[in-house]
Parts: C-alpha cells; sequence; structure tokens
C-alpha cells in the first residue's frame, strides 16, 4: 500500500483534548478512514499546533483527501513518501 505524507494547517490550532472525548475524535477519524482503505499511521504537530504533518497509507491521494473531508479536516498537501532508514547504512 502507498504511503503518503499529509500536511494540514490549522490556523486556530489543532486542539484534541487527553481525555475520553478526545480518544472518541480520533477512534471517529479512524473509523471513517477505514471505510476508504486508509490507515492513519502517525502524526507530528508543529509546537503552536498551526501545523500537522501525518503519514498516511492509502490507495491513492484521493481516497485520502475524500477521507479528510469526511472528518472535516483541512488539506494542504499530499505527498506520496518512502522511508530511508539511516541505520540500514552501516
Amino acid at each position: 500500500m502507498p504511503r503518503y505524507m499529509v500536511e494540514r494547517t490549522f490556523p486556530e490550532g489543532l486542539h484534541i483534548p487527553v481525555t475520553d472525548e478526545g480518544a472518541q475524535v480520533c477512534l471517529n477519524v479512524v473509523g471513517n478512514n477505514g471505510e476508504l482503505g486508509v490507515t492513519w499511521v502517525q502524526s507530528y504537530v508543529s509546537d503552536d499546533k498551526s501545523r500537522t504533518y501525518c503519514i498516511y497509507d492509502g490507495p491513492s491521494p484521493e481516497a485520502i483527501r475524500t477521507a479528510a473531508q469526511r472528518n472535516g479536516l483541512p488539506v494542504n498537501r499530499i505527498t506520496r513518501v518512502g522511508v530511508l532508514d539511516p541505520y540500514f547504512y552501516r
């Protein structure tokens, strides 16, 4: 399955509480994504919480964009990526 980095901007900042409510928000995203064959692998959040860099596996950029729309999430850019492992070169 191809892997993608999804860049997002949240002008007001991303605020997901570290509570049961926040956990449910994340589970809803995972469930909606699964309906389209999209898997949220991991996200990185800027210190000011205004930008995220999210790693997804999915069949296509279009599927990832559709999943984001269903989840009410912005998408600035979707880039297909691969892994570069620095320990491979030992």
